[in-house]
């Protein structure tokens, strides 16, 4: 690691990063919202945008810092164990292929802004809906710190902020500079800012593999000796090379299929899809994402690569910068360095928007404020936005950076619960609504448990994300575990509950608004009784 600062490759991330704050800013101009006083306007952009526009977002959103940074550094730690996030990528198109477009209908149908607000309506419950919104909240945090990780991990690497011994403030006020912006443009412009600079994220994101996947291996002498290498590596430190052996095989393949059913549980997957201006933009979506998975397996091959360099870092997430850092002309290092800064940016600005609107529409409207005007939302979702950055932020600044990944495995064992209730009701009415609720309990609490009791050689608690299956005595995810639990009991006591005649929640929705598009005759916004009639 260079110990000074490589002031070509900072002054070419400067550039890109000033770009994309100037966009970030002027984005409240692009498609500018008759009532900018909406959450559908400065939450979901007004549910306005294009193919390619929700493409691009959708994008910037699910491929993030996580992919730059904790991707390939997985696979520089532990080999091809670390691709788990390319077959999960894989799995999750056809599966949201079958239920994106209904919840996109019947969220434009009745107004609903986010999955709880679905449930509440679906279900006629409250208690269900803030169980969905609590763990929205509480999964999405963690992930963003991390993309504040990436950020971090780019500015060590180029040497800004100094070494250890450096004040604190004088090391991290680059890290704060780059909050303060990114709350602001947040806080102005909404989802519209997101949307924007997901451009310049992904144009990047191509440019940087596109090169790395053909300039760094002929520099190293060809992918034969890169996977010799590697192989080597892992042989020497008894992890049998390159491919996991017998036991590590469950894992690969409980993590990948529970990353799958996890990844459009997070409220930012929604937001970004609820952004759009019709069913078909999502059911397009869904064939052409997959050119991302594309992207991702080639972004992968970076870890094996930075073994083949010969980097060595103690802190993993600094693998892939330290590569770029090596290996590139320092003026393509500060592009590289750009791509992975932005990544991190964009992710964070929808994570933050996306937490802000459940926090506003499932907790404040439903408990604290019933008659908050659409004004007020805003105003609130805008402030709240500010204090989960904060949250973020407090984390990565006060905790060791290499519990980031684990925090948000935790968040995604945690999102994975809300999935009988969300992918379940968009297709039956059968689950009680207090089965639904039993069975996220037993769900959040088995997984929580059982990660707490993972160590790992620098953590006592939540030291990772698998552990034995029940029943089994396999080495799985405990995601997938918790959400087999979850569904035996909700099944279980739906039965129970059916059997002895509890009340139901009352259903708002009927079976046409799960199949109506923005242009069907009659098909439009319907507010929720509480805003309706509200002054605008």
């Amino acid at each position: 690691m260079n110990d000074g600062v490589n002031g070509v490759a900072l002054a070419v991330f400067i550039f890109f990063f000033v770009l994309v704050t100037a966009m970030g800013f002027l984005a409240a101009r692009w498609r500018k919202a008759e009532n900018e006083h909406s959450l559908d306007e400065w939450g979901l952009g007004g549910r306005s945008f294009g193919t390619w526009v929700t493409w691009f977002l959708l994008g910037g959103d699910l491929y993030t810092a996580y992919t730059f940074v904790a991707v390939p550094a997985a696979i520089y730690a532990a080999g091809a164990a670390g691709f788990f996030a390319v077959p999960y990528t894989i799995l999750v198109y056809p599966l949201i292929f079958t239920f994106l477009p209904r919840l996109w209908s019947v969220s434009h149908k009745h107004g609903y802004v986010t999955t709880s607000d679905f449930v509440r309506g679906r279900f006629g419950s409250k208690g269900l809906s803030l169980a969905v919104a609590v763990t929205g909240i509480l999964a999405t945090m963690p992930y963003i710190a991390l993309q504040l990780v990436g950020i971090q991990a780019v500015l060590d690497v180029m040497g800004v902020g100094g070494g250890e011994d450096t004040n604190w403030f004088i090391k991290d006020l680059p890290l704060l500079i780059a909050f303060g912006v990114l709350a602001a443009y947040t806080y102005s412009s909404g989802l519209r800012a997101p949307a924007l600079i997901a451009f310049v994220k992904d144009t990047l994101i191509y440019i940087v593999i596109a090169v790395a996947i053909i300039y760094i291996p002929i520099k190293l002498g060809g992918f034969d000796d890169i996977f010799a290498a590697a192989n080597d590596k892992f042989t020497e430190s008894g992890n049998g090379g390159l491919v996991p052996n017998h036991g590590g095989q469950w894992t690969y393949a409980t993590l990948a299929l529970g990353s799958a059913l996890a990844l459009f549980m997070y409220p930012h997957s929604i937001t970004a899809t609820l952004s759009s201006r019709s069913r078909e933009v999502i059911r397009r979506n869904t064939t052409i994402l997959p050119l991302y998975s594309l992207m991702l397996g080639l972004l992968a091959l970076l870890g094996f690569m930075a073994i083949a360099a010969g980097v060595k870092v103690e802190n993993g997430q600094l693998a892939i910068p330290q590569l770029f850092e090596n290996m590139f002309p320092d003026w393509f290092a500060g592009v590289a360095f750009a791509a992975i800064g932005i990544g991190a940016l964009v992710p964070a600005a929808i994570m933050s928007i996306a937490a802000a609107n459940l926090f506003t529409r499932n907790i404040y409207k439903d408990f604290i404020k019933p008659d908050a005007t659409p004004a007020q939302e805003t105003k609130v979702s805008k402030l709240v936005s500010l204090l989960v950055k904060v949250g973020a932020l407090v984390f990565v600044l006060g905790m060791d950076k290499t519990v980031a990944i684990n925090f948000q495995l935790l968040g995604g064992i945690w999102i994975l619960q809300t999935f009988p209730a969300l992918v379940g009701g968009l297709f039956t009415r059968w689950f009680h609504r207090w089965a639904l609720l039993g069975g996220w309990a037993v769900g959040m609490v088995y997984g929580t448990v059982a990660a707490y009791g993972v160590a790992s050689p620098t953590q006592k608690h939540f030291g990772g994300s698998s552990d034995e299956i029940p029943g089994i005595g396999e080495i799985g995810y405990i995601g997938l575990t918790a959400f087999v639990l979850n569904v035996l009991v909700t099944v279980v006591l739906t039965f129970v509950l059916r059997a002895v005649k509890a009340p139901d929640g009352v259903d708002e929705t009927k079976p046409s608004d799960y199949t109506a598009d923005a242009g069907d005759p009659g098909v439009q916004v319907e507010l929720p009784p509480a805003t309706a009639g509200s002054s605008h």
